[in-house]
């Protein structure tokens, strides 16, 4: 399925890197870790998709997207980075295209094992009733994690401004993000790390301030994919990749260039 050039961003030099963004679909949502890793990459980033062909999963659709990004430019191969859901969408990717990802990260992306809470099993079956309550618990869900990267509350407001502003210029779908949570329940994410050939980076929070993705979750990407290397976002939770933005290009840069001068 093609993306419209209104869906896409591309921005930087350098080597290309594809980002793939979280279950919220616009990638406007990841608006900081675009521009930060633009400033070391040629970076090319998309809005995930409401619809798909009738033989394809939700995942599956955004791996073709990916592809598609790739053969519209005539290039071979990329860094091919997600972030939380797109962790997802990116492993898979790299599973079925193992000559066109150059390296792999992923960053708080749900693992092996994992699962919705009750309660958001509940909320992703009705999205339009229960999405609402979704959305008015997710600044205390947040909270210890934005103190903690965010320290100054002045820094605090300003990403909250910044959050509702998205929120107003690129509103998202509640029942695009459940059918997305819904497919990862299906997805068979082990299959998919086993078959991960290309270097890997898995980022992740620190444990206990990541409140959507249990760290120990994407830690399983460690696990399961060959040679994979970790790394942590200190001070931050499931939003480091934008609250702490310069820090994960940085985590992202040093890993590229550690595998150039390892070929070299």
């Amino acid at each position: 399925m093609p993306v419209s050039v209104e869906e896409e961003k591309e921005l930087g030099s350098g080597s290309l890197l594809v980002l793939v963004p979280g279950i919220q679909g616009p990638w406007q949502y990841v608006a900081p870790a675009v521009e930060a890793l633009a400033a070391r990459f040629h970076v090319v980033t998309f809005s995930l998709g409401g619809e798909t062909a009738a033989e394809r999963t939700q995942v599956e659709s955004e791996v073709e997207r990916v592809k598609g990004i790739l053969d519209r430019r005539g290039l071979d191969r990329a860094i091919i980075c997600g972030i939380s859901y797109g962790g997802v969408v990116a492993t898979s990717f790299a599973a079925q295209y193992p000559s066109r990802t150059s390296a792999l990260v992923v960053a708080s992306a749900p693992g092996a094992g994992w699962h919705l809470r009750l309660r958001h099993e509940i909320y992703a079956r009705w999205p339009l009733i229960f999405g609402p309550l979704f959305l008015a618990e997710s600044p205390f869900r947040l909270r210890a994690e934005l103190a903690a990267a965010l320290p100054a509350l002045s820094d605090r407001w300003r990403f909250a401004r910044w959050q509702l502003g998205t929120l107003a210029a690129r509103p998202f779908s509640l029942s695009q993000m459940a059918a997305r949570a819904r497919a990862l329940a299906s997805h068979d994410i082990i299959t998919d790390c086993e078959h991960v050939a290309a270097p890997t980076l898995v980022v992740t929070g620190e444990r206990g301030l990541d409140r959507v993705v249990p760290v120990e979750s994407t830690a399983t990407y460690s696990q399961l994919i060959h040679g994979a290397r970790s790394a942590v976002l200190e001070r931050t939770g499931h939003l480091g990749t934008i609250t702490r933005p310069a820090q994960f290009a940085d985590m992202v840069h040093v890993f590229v260039r550690h595998l150039t001068e390892a070929v070299a």
